[in-house]
């Protein structure tokens, strides 16, 4: 701005962008963008019916992205439209096609996993991994090596809540 010695570090419109490029820009001190913001309004020159469609909480979902924009000839791509040959897109959104879910929670099959078992197992064989890391992890096994205690909590939580599941009733 004329007479303004600070720095112009923020952004303001002298056009709007459009399909022909980003718009217009200059840069103006804090004060002096404020003073601008203050002064414009979005809205300027929309009629009473485009203002209350650009407020509408959806206003702009209803256009369809370029990508998959039809050309009124093809239908938008679904899900099942996608070569994922090896399943890499559901995987990481968690579905596997053709897998059934599982009947364990996350936190489930993480205690599975400290234990070391599938999900193929039964409450027979989680008390028998269990013994068995008690036995191995517990320092009164171990000459009083208490280097195993972590472990051996990790052992004993994922127990607790494994034979609480009701996915081993």
């Amino acid at each position: 701005m004329p007479g303004c010695a600070a720095p112009g570090e923020f952004k303001a419109p002298l056009q709007p962008a459009n399909f022909d490029g980003p718009g217009a820009w200059r840069f103006l001190c804090l004060d002096h963008v404020r003073e601008h913001n203050a002064k414009y309004n979005y809205f300027d020159g929309m009629s009473p019916d485009e203002i209350h469609e650009a407020q509408s909480p959806l206003a702009g979902w209803e256009r369809p992205s370029r990508k998959f924009a039809a050309n009124g000839a093809d239908p938008p791509p679904r899900w099942s439209d996608f070569s994922d040959p090896l399943d890499a897109i559901a995987t990481r959104f968690g579905y596997v096609r053709g897998a059934q879910p599982s009947r364990f929670t996350k936190a489930e099959r993480q205690a599975l996993s400290v234990l070391s078992l599938g999900e193929d197992a039964d409450r027979h064989q989680l008390r028998q991994r269990y013994s068995g890391l008690v036995r191995r992890y517990h320092p009164d096994k171990n000459g009083g090596d208490r280097s195993q205690e972590r472990r051996l909590g990790e052992v004993i939580n994922a127990y607790q809540l494994l034979r609480k599941s009701a996915a081993l009733a």
